[in-house]
């Protein structure tokens, strides 16, 4: 009896201990965004928050950017470029198949660059596309690209999720149903709450994507963000507004930490048409009346670097404007007399429902009293923001986060929402794209950036310093931001 309970005792320990060896690791993650996406397809609306949910995991792009800023191939598995660089050469990828089963090819590329630069298009960056002068399709796998002028940032360019290739039958329903060639597709999308994405069984590498399902919650308020953390509900939250509770988290073992840079630009966007802002001076004023590392403390708990125009540090040819338009209010008022404006001026500032720029507003427009600019704060949603500031451009002042990295052209864009038309600009961005040498290309990129510096196009404020707290088992997180997106093939659990 003895020997045979000793047996069953060993047997009985056995079993228990067979499960956690054999138990399959973890196969879902639940990540968080600030922001809901008004839509899900990224040529069709100006949300970053569109590209965080579908680039590179609902859609893909020819080439792909990764977190590190390296340009690394995709839908196109090679490319050439000529010395001049005005023509690509694109090789494509064989055997990729769109996940309602049409194919891949050469004139999948060419419907989608075409599309971009249609007349109906509302591409962000439909300039990008408007440069290509004609697309060749010699085969089904391979696509030459002519640019009407050189562009060296063109892979770059086409690793964003405005170069998306999407399938022609889709494209009126990509919005709320998606349809590419990534690794994952949408399940679901229970709106104002989260979105839930499924690995494709149809993906060519499918066997290598660890996350079956991702789950993506909406979390705009700061201490709900923090929450989520904590109690474990969230599992990574990339740009997460935390700064106040680093200490906490970094005392945390269950988390890990990652601070990195970006290419992104907190401005506050004056809109040049409406008068007196239509007078230089008047604009200048109002970057004057701002402090800058103020805003920075204020609204982003120190995590930013002052910038003096609309370019950030470490971007080819940045030159440090921030002594141009400095903070000084003696400066701001005796501008606003010189433009003979009458105090108090009144304008109404427009705020979208980002901590960054709730916060920032209020402070800015306490700033802005102290020279007898009296500010309106206007809270608004997203899609509020987007109908109203950006489409209608029915605003005075409002503060936004540009976080494409090479988007300078904005300034050239007709009918752009700030309102500024500037002949001078037009010919000297006409210069830069002419100009392939780089030396060259960065001394008229300086030339841009001192341009609308002295133009006061906006109160140019900051560059952000992004935090992504996460589990600390999550392995394959971003930690610098080149282009808002979350790789979520990338992502396994150790």
């Amino acid at each position: 009896m003895k020997i045979r309970l000793v047996a069953t005792l060993m047997l009985a320990l056995s079993l228990s201990a067979a499960p956690a060896l054999s138990q399959p690791k973890k196969d879902t993650v639940v990540l968080a965004m600030t922001l809901e996406p008004p839509g899900l397809d990224p040529t069709a609306g100006a949300a970053s928050a569109i590209a965080e949910i579908v680039l590179y995991n609902i859609f893909e792009t020819l080439t792909k950017v990764n977190g590190d800023g390296r340009v690394t191939p995709l839908l196109a598995e090679s490319w050439s470029i000529s010395p001049d660089a005005k023509t690509y050469t694109f090789k494509l990828r064989r055997g990729v198949k769109f996940q309602n089963g049409e194919p891949f090819n050469a004139a999948a590329v060419k419907y989608s660059f075409e599309r971009a630069v249609a007349k109906d298009s509302v591409n962000k960056d439909k300039a990008v596309f408007a440069n290509i002068a004609s697309i060749d399709t010699p085969d089904e796998h391979t696509v030459l690209l002519a640019l009407k002028n050189s562009n060296p940032d063109l892979l770059f360019q086409l690793g964003q999720g405005t170069a998306i290739i999407v399938e022609p039958k889709s494209v009126a329903t990509n919005a709320t149903q998606p349809v590419g060639t990534g690794p994952y597709r949408l399940d679901s999308w229970n709106r104002g709450a989260s979105a839930t994405l499924l690995r494709w069984d149809g993906y060519r590498n499918a066997s290598q994507v660890k996350m079956r399902r991702a789950t993506i919650r909406f979390i705009s308020d700061p201490s709900a963000q923090v929450a989520s953390l904590l109690s474990g509900d969230v599992d990574a939250f990339p740009r997460v507004a935390a700064a106040r509770s680093l200490e906490q988290f970094k005392r945390d073992k269950r988390f890990q930490i990652l601070i990195g840079g970006s290419r992104a630009k907190v401005i506050v966007a004056i809109n040049n048409k409406r008068k007196p802002l239509d007078d230089v001076r008047v604009r200048q004023a109002i970057a004057a009346a701002i402090d800058r590392q103020a805003v920075i403390d204020g609204a982003a708990d120190g995590f930013g670097v002052p910038i003096g125009s609309y370019y950030t540090p470490g971007a080819p040819g940045y030159v440090d404007l921030t002594a141009m338009n400095a903070y000084d209010v003696a400066k701001a008022r005796a501008l606003l007399h010189q433009a003979g404006v009458a105090l108090p001026l009144e304008l109404t500032m427009k705020l979208p429902p980002t901590p960054y720029a709730r916060q920032g507003g209020e402070i800015v427009a306490s700033m802005l009293d102290k020279v007898g600019i009296k500010v309106k704060l206007e809270n608004v949603e997203w899609a509020q923001w987007l109908s109203g500031v950006y489409k209608d451009k029915a605003y005075d002042l409002t503060v936004i986060a540009h976080v494409e990295p090479l988007d300078f052209g904005n300034f050239a864009r007709p009918g752009y929402y700030w309102g500024y038309e500037s002949p001078q600009f037009n010919a000297l961005w006409d210069k830069i794209q002419a100009t392939a040498n780089p030396d060259e290309r960065n001394r008229l990129m300086g030339d841009a950036q001192r341009l609308v510096a002295e133009d006061a196009v906006a109160a140019y404020l900051y560059q952000p310093t992004w935090i992504t707290v996460a589990n600390a088992r999550l392995k394959g997180l971003w930690k610098d931001v080149p282009l808002f997106a979350n790789d979520l093939a990338a992502l396994s659990w150790q």
